[in-house]
């Protein structure tokens, strides 16, 4: 499998422009698969820079309605009129996110834009859907332990009142090809371990690849406490699996984990490209 990172937070070099979303292109031998859009139309310039044409993706996933990760969506239906998109049914949403910091908008709208949500191109999900030979998402996933930090002043709105969002909107895509597993998450807001957890549970072993990011930082909730980090970092070192993170997990989060898993962890920034 190749997969190349159109949108993150950083980029490789200065010929890729970075937001804060994440979008992945993955090719297999028989699919074009796009993971989310990011939070603008900036996918669509970083693919053409690094040769990929988005008219030509048979599949869109996108992991939950949050903007950075579904922002661009207008911007994919206008380049892509054949590919199905895959969201979860309670994607669309009305997803918010406190700012501490920001006297004019203290309460921030993050959804996605409702007036998408009538397009023909979009397959809504539930707790799973087999998308293809190899290719399934699922979500349902059981929140266990202490809840992550960066969750903190993320809402969601409930009978007309903004309370915690459960995430039950959230999915994450499995790709099978030559007896290997890729897992890929959004951001992880059920909690990285509970996900692993849960894929072992539908596949009865660990993955051989993980790509995502991990939600260890947000600008509502602040970083993830180290104690938590090193607690992921053991259990992740466990699953004898290949990470790659980005996104959410946040430079400082990630250089701990860097520390305490090696070449089991790398970044993926906007512009690289790695083979599985």
């Amino acid at each position: 499998m190749l997969i190349k990172t159109l949108v993150e937070n950083t980029a490789m070099s200065k010929d890729f422009g970075s937001e804060h979303g994440l979008s992945l292109y993955i090719e297999t031998k028989k699919h074009k698969i796009l993971f989310d859009v990011g939070a603008s139309d900036l996918f669509l310039q970083n693919a053409k820079t690094l040769n990929v044409n988005i008219a030509d993706v048979d599949f869109l996933v996108i992991s939950h309605g949050h903007y950075d990760h579904g922002g661009g969506l207008k911007a994919f239906f206008n380049e892509n009129k054949k590919a199905k998109t895959f969201m979860h049914h309670l994607a669309f949403g009305k997803y918010y996110a406190t700012r501490p910091n920001d006297k004019k908008n203290p309460l921030a709208y993050i959804g996605l834009d409702e007036n998408l949500k009538e397009n023909k191109q979009i397959v809504f999900t539930s707790d799973s859907l087999l998308i293809s030979d190899g290719i399934e998402v699922f979500s349902n996933v059981i929140p266990k332990g202490s809840p992550l930090k960066a969750n903190n002043g993320l809402l969601m709105e409930q009978n007309g009142q903004k309370v915690q969002d459960t995430f039950a909107h959230e999915q994450n895509l499995m790709i099978e090809e030559e007896g290997k597993i890729l897992l890929i998450t959004g951001c992880a807001h059920n909690g990285i371990v509970n996900i692993l957890e849960h894929f072992h549970s539908i596949k009865g072993r660990m993955p051989d690849y993980v790509i995502g990011g991990f939600h260890l930082f947000s600008g509502s909730g602040g970083y993830e406490i180290p104690e938590k980090i090193d607690e992921i970092s053991n259990y992740l070192m466990d699953t004898k699996t290949k990470f790659y993170t980005c996104h959410c997990t946040g430079i400082e989060p990630y250089q701990r984990l860097k520390a305490a898993m090696g070449d089991r962890i790398d970044y993926l920034a906007a512009g690289s490209e790695i083979t599985i």
